[in-house]
């Protein structure tokens, strides 16, 4: 029995051979510092910005606690019980129009906050010029002051010392609104801030029954309370408040929802260029083994068994791999530091910008696992090739199949990096379809490479000399081909995935708009005032369609006598429960309303409440015809049962409720009517003045501001996206200049033969490209429509939009390929062209 050599051994030779440089893992470091980079860059950003929250959570909440009621106030009982409990401070916030002091002046939509004197409880109000808010507020002989926001300034061409209307209210502008400690934890504004006094509000005449006015009361609590176990008082005292509860502890649950499920595609996105780097790992070592021919027959001619041969290069992947990764962590960890410089203006507040283990363990741990998993066949199969075998040929890549124990290591490291992903995302079952996706990837483009080289045989022998031998190329002896087809296409998959998500999501946002969609929303307006508004608006020469609705607010507490904190909830239609939603009522069944079951009641009924509900929500909660609800409405509950379910498109931006009910005790509730108006675009400014002027409680949403709002956070979104698209592709580029290194050897011996047989430089550069063309013209078809497959699914499924086969990316994506593949085959034959046959003939 042969006697184990020490592992110190191959640990002295494996460093050795280090001296000579790291020639041939160039590549391999820079696909797995991309990857580890991206991992740990996403992951350090998130977990700052959610630190960040953290610290702030105080001043960005305005508050210990918030709560939130729509459309009316707390009663008495529950101010003397939470004024028992700390400081209290209210907040009124509601959307109208500010226009200028002048008759038919300049005009928008803006978010009207009315504070009261203890306002900020926490948190700095910064103005411009420098005063204090109670002074800038305060009412004088001149009337009471106002604060707005910078934009709206610049929009309405007004200055300090300018007047404002607001309503029926003028306000005397007294600073510039720097900063609002809490304005970035607020749900979506459609209008830049006007701050007014509380004590103002009344003369505005805005506050109206039904009018969308949005209460928030903010608590100040002993620094020893346990903000948890207060909610759970608050919760347990007033089982039917209906309000919205928060603590600074979760300052902005929506906004840390979002960086979850934001930070957890880009994180799988990034682990997705990390898998695409280990192809270039793969590459990089197999290459790498492949020069080390004549070494590793020496050894094994010396004594050497295949286990120490194993070792000796294991090691050396392993000390590069711990380089990549360092290096990889240090950038990532360093992305905090970066993201902190411009985020302040994008998210509102400082993010926490310092060194966080947690994500960089975990890219660490994704380096290791990758460059384990990819290096581990081809270091078994060197170790297990006979001398003979090496002497024969050394530009042969190294053959044979790994031993039944580097099989067993290899699937073990799979199976750790695939369950790595699952265990540490924020939704498993998404990142577990990330896996089989992965592995589906894999597997395909290993089946078009084969398929590729056993039809390739049976093609007709080409008439152009460089045609055949690039033809030829494609299926001979130790081929390329698998090798490029995989390194090029995963890297192009990747990259057409994001790039049709970024095309759909900003579709969807910015090109979807409906030819007929309204020009206008029209909200708050009075039961009183709906006549007269008609009137106005039907009078209007170029007005073409106006629709208009009662609405009033209310949200469900109980699913068949079961509150939503003890439902399982799917993800997409949380939103329904997450605080009050618009409702509406109506005798006769809406226009373009498409009904799946049940049918709409009669006109004149006037039975017990009844509710038609949007389709996807009833299918999300597993709820059929004659289901109940209870709806918190104005304070009080009221039972109803489902009468039908309704398909709803939102994408027309028609007026649409989730619920719609029939009259009755619905009609009697406070309530407001909103309108849509389609026009003629040369009139709509005519009539905005109109409207607004005739009735100041009437706020208009124009569609297009509204969808310039949206777009810009989607722009921030979109650069995150585009950040890593190029990061992806980066690494199919270096993947891709890896798979042609491995075979440069082998290109360099043919080169040779065939120039001694006549062949000139430019036949065989032409021979060249054509191989690399048809492979990279293959991969860019293959990533299509993977990618685009891919790319549906996400779109349909999980972000719930509508998918378009944009076409750019279609075009765009061979081309590059194309592009990509030419550059980097020519770049690694370009030695191979340049090399002159007598030198290397005398070697061999």
């Amino acid at each position: 029995m042969s006697k184990r050599l020490p592992f110190s051994l191959a640990a002295n030779y494996a460093f050795r051979e280090l001296r000579g440089g790291i020639k041939g893992f160039r590549i391999f470091l820079a696909c797995l510092f991309l990857g580890v980079a991206a991992i740990a860059a996403v992951g350090s950003i998130s977990a700052a910005i959610e630190q960040g929250l953290r610290n702030d959570g105080r001043n960005l909440l305005g508050g210990d606690i918030a709560l939130n009621l729509v459309h009316r106030k707390a009663s008495d009982e529950q101010l003397n019980w939470l004024q028992d409990k700390g400081e209290i401070s209210l907040v009124r916030e509601m959307r109208t129009m500010g226009k200028q002091a002048v008759e038919g002046g300049k005009r928008t939509l803006i978010e009207l906050r009315a504070v009261d004197d203890v306002y900020p409880l926490y948190g700095d109000v910064i103005l411009e010029p420098n005063i204090l808010l109670s002074d800038a507020l305060a009412k004088t002989d001149k009337g009471w002051g106002t604060v707005l926001a910078p934009n709206l300034m610049r929009k309405l061409d007004l200055e300090v010392g300018d007047q404002i209307v607001v309503g029926n209210g003028h306000y005397e502008i007294r600073a510039s609104l720097i900063k609002e400690p809490d304005l970035s934890t607020r749900a979506f504004t459609y209008g830049p801030t006007v701050m007014v006094s509380g004590e103002s509000l009344e003369g505005t005449g805005l506050i109206q029954p039904g009018s969308m006015v949005r209460y928030d009361y903010r608590l100040a609590l002993p620094i020893e309370t346990d903000l948890k176990a207060f909610q759970e008082t608050i919760t347990t005292t007033f089982p039917e408040a209906g309000w919205r509860i928060r603590s600074s502890e979760k300052a902005a649950p929506r906004i840390s929802q979002f960086i979850d499920v934001l930070g957890m595609y880009l994180t799988l996105i990034g682990l997705a260029t990390l898998l695409v780097g280990g192809v270039g790992i793969a590459n990089a070592v197999k290459s790498f083994m492949d020069s080390k021919v004549g070494v590793v027959a020496t050894l094994k001619c010396l004594g050497a068994s295949s286990r120490l041969i194993f070792q000796i290069y294991l090691i050396q992947i392993l000390f590069l791999t711990l380089i990549g990764t360092i290096t990889g962590l240090i950038a990532g960890a360093s992305a905090p530091y970066i993201a902190s410089a411009f985020a302040k203006d994008i998210l509102g507040w400082e993010i926490a910008a310092q060194f966080y283990a947690e994500p960089l363990l975990l890219a660490a741990a994704f380096g290791f696992l990758t460059a384990f998993t990819f290096s581990i066949w081809s270091l078994s199969k060197a170790g297990k090739t006979s001398p003979a075998r090496l002497f024969r040929d050394l530009t042969s890549p190294i053959t044979g199949r790994p031993t039944p124990k580097a099989m067993l290591a290899l699937t073990l490291s799979a199976i750790l990096l695939a369950l790595t992903a699952i265990a540490f995302a924020s939704n498993p079952k998404i990142a577990g379809f990330f896996i089989v996706g992965a592995i589906s990837t894999f597997a395909i483009y290993n089946c078009v490479g084969w398929l590729i080289t056993k039809l390739t045989k049976f093609l007709p022998r080409a008439t152009h000399p460089a045609l055949r031998t690039a033809i030829a190329n494609l299926h001979r002896p130790g081929a390329p081909t698998t090798s490029v087809i995989l390194s090029m296409g995963l890297g192009l998959t990747v990259l057409v995935i994001v790039a049709l998500l970024e095309g759909n999501v900003r579709q969807a946002v910015t090109q979807s708009l409906p030819e007929e969609a309204p020009g206008f929303y029209f909200i708050d307006i009075q039961p009183e005032q709906v006549e007269e508004f008609d009137a106005l608006v039907k009078s209007t020469a170029g007005v073409n369609e106006l629709r208009r609705v009662p609405m009033m607010r209310g949200r469900i507490t109980a699913v068949n006598g079961t509150p939503p904190s003890e439902l399982e909830i799917p993800s997409e239609i949380k939103w329904v429960f997450r605080s009050d939603r618009g409702l509406t009522w109506s005798a006769e069944m809406p226009k373009n309303t498409k009904l799946v079951d049940g049918n709409w009641w009669p006109e004149d009924y006037n039975g017990k409440p009844l509710v038609s509900l949007d389709q996807a929500v009833a299918e999300g909660l597993g709820l059929t015809i004659g289901d109940n609800l209870t709806i918190n409405l104005l304070g009080r509950p009221v039972d109803v049962e489902i009468a039908n379910l309704r398909k709803i498109d939102w994408g027309g931006l028609e007026i649409n409720f989730v619920m719609v009910f029939s009259p009755g005790l619905m009609s009697k509730a406070p309530q407001t009517h909103i309108a849509t108006v389609k026009a003629l675009p040369e009139i709509e400014d005519a009539l905005e003045i109109k409207v607004t002027d005739q009735f100041s409680n009437v706020s208009s949403i124009r569609v297009k501001e509204a969808l310039e709002a949206a777009t810009e956070l989607l722009s921030h979104v979109a650069l995150a996206l585009s950040v890593i698209a190029v990061v992806a592709l980066l690494a199919g580029t270096l993947v891709l200049g890896g798979a042609v290194a491995a075979g440069h050897r082998r290109r360099v011996y043919d080169s040779v033969v065939l120039k001694v047989l006549g062949a000139s430089r430019r036949s065989l550069a032409a021979t060249f490209f054509l191989e690399f063309g048809m492979l990279g013209l293959i991969s860019a078809m293959v990533a299509v429509v993977i990618g685009g497959a891919a790319s549906w699914a996400i779109t349909v499924y999980i972000l719930r939009l509508e998918f378009t086969l944009l076409t750019e990316v279609v075009l765009l994506t061979p081309l590059l390929a194309l592009l990509a593949t030419l550059v980097c085959g020519y770049a690694g034959t370009w030695s191979a062209l340049r090399q002159r046959p007598a030198a290397l003939l005398r070697n061999e």
